[in-house]
C-alpha cells in the first residue's frame, strides 16, 4: 500500500484534481523499475470513478495483475492498468506556426467552465499552470478537420522538479505533467463549449518525456459521441516532429453545478 496526494496546484475544477495529472500520477505507481521511463512507458489505462480530492492522501493498492486502485474514505477514486491490448491511434501533427495561430481562436478565451484548470485554465499564470490553449486548425471546407485542435506547449522548469534527468542530461517534465498536457486538448476537440464534460477514462503511451524549455506541439481530435460519452484523442510532438506521447479519452457530460463549473452566458 502506498499513498497519492493531488496538490491543489494540480486542480481541474476548483475543488478536485485535474484528471490528466491525477491519472498520470497513478500511472507512475505501475512502474516495474525506477528507470522504466527511459525506454518509454507502456500503454496505461486510467479510469476516474470520483472527483479526485485535493491535498488529501489517497490510498493506492497495487494488484498482482499490473493494476492500481486509489481510494479515499473507502470510495474508489481511480483505477489503472497496463493496457497492452490497446493500440492507440496518433493524431496527425501540424506545423508549430499553425498551432500558434490556432491558440488565438481558443474557445476558452471567450468562455471557460474551469478557468482554474492546471492544464488549460486561462486563470493560471505562466509557470503555475500549463496554459495549453488549443484552437481549431481548419474546417472541412478548407480541406482541414473540423474536429481537430492544436496548441504549442513549452514545459516550464516548475513541472520537472519531481522528474529525473535523462541520460542525455536534458531535464524533462514529470510523467504526471505529461499526462496533463494531453488531457484537456481532447476535451476542447470534443467541444467543451457545447456541453460540460469531465474526464472519465484516459489511455496513454509515453514514448519519452518532454524536454523542459523546448517548444512542443499538442494536437487533439474528436472521434465520436455515444449518449453522455464523447471519445477523443491527442498526441504530443517534439520540435523534430517526433511523437512524445499519445492518448485517447472518454469524456462524460455532467451538470456544471456538481463540479463548481461556470455556465456559458445565455
Amino acid at each position: 500500500m502506498t499513498e497519492l496526494i493531488v496538490p491543489r496546484r494540480f486542480c481541474g475544477p476548483p475543488d478536485s484534481g485535474n484528471g490528466g495529472w491525477t491519472a498520470g500520477a497513478l500511472a507512475t505507481t505501475l512502474a516495474r523499475e525506477p528507470d522504466d521511463h527511459v525506454a518509454g512507458w507502456p500503454t496505461i489505462e486510467v479510469s476516474l470513478r470520483q472527483p479526485p480530492p485535493l491535498d488529501s492522501a489517497l490510498a493506492v493498492a497495487l494488484g498482482d495483475d499490473d493494476t492500481a486502485t486509489a481510494t479515499f474514505g473507502g470510495a474508489v477514486i481511480a483505477t489503472a492498468r497496463r493496457a497492452s491490448d490497446v493500440a492507440l491511434v496518433e493524431v496527425d501533427t501540424v506545423e508549430p506556426a499553425v498551432a500558434r495561430a490556432a491558440e488565438a481562436a481558443y474557445a476558452g478565451h471567450a468562455f471557460h467552465p474551469f478557468p482554474t484548470c492546471f492544464a488549460c485554465g486561462t486563470g493560471r499564470e505562466e509557470g503555475d499552470g500549463l496554459r495549453i490553449f488549443p484552437g481549431p486548425v481548419g474546417d472541412e471546407a478548407d480541406g482541414g478537420d473540423a474536429d481537430r485542435v492544436a496548441a504549442t506547449w513549452t514545459p516550464h522548469r516548475s513541472v520537472g522538479e519531481d522528474a529525473p534527468t535523462y541520460v542525455d542530461e536534458e531535464p524533462r517534465a514529470s510523467v504526471a505533467a505529461t499526462w496533463a498536457a494531453l488531457d484537456c486538448v481532447g476535451g476542447w476537440a470534443g467541444d467543451l463549449t457545447e456541453r460540460l464534460m469531465v474526464l472519465g477514462r484516459m489511455t496513454m503511451r509515453v514514448d519519452t518525456l518532454p524536454v523542459i524549455g523546448e517548444e512542443h506541439v499538442v494536437v487533439g481530435s474528436g472521434r465520436r459521441r455515444e449518449g453522455r460519452k464523447t471519445f477523443t484523442a491527442a498526441t504530443l510532438y517534439d520540435a523534430d516532429r517526433r511523437v512524445v506521447a499519445t492518448a485517447e479519452h472518454i469524456w462524460i457530460a455532467v451538470d456544471p453545478a456538481l463540479f463548481g463549473g461556470q455556465r456559458p452566458p445565455d
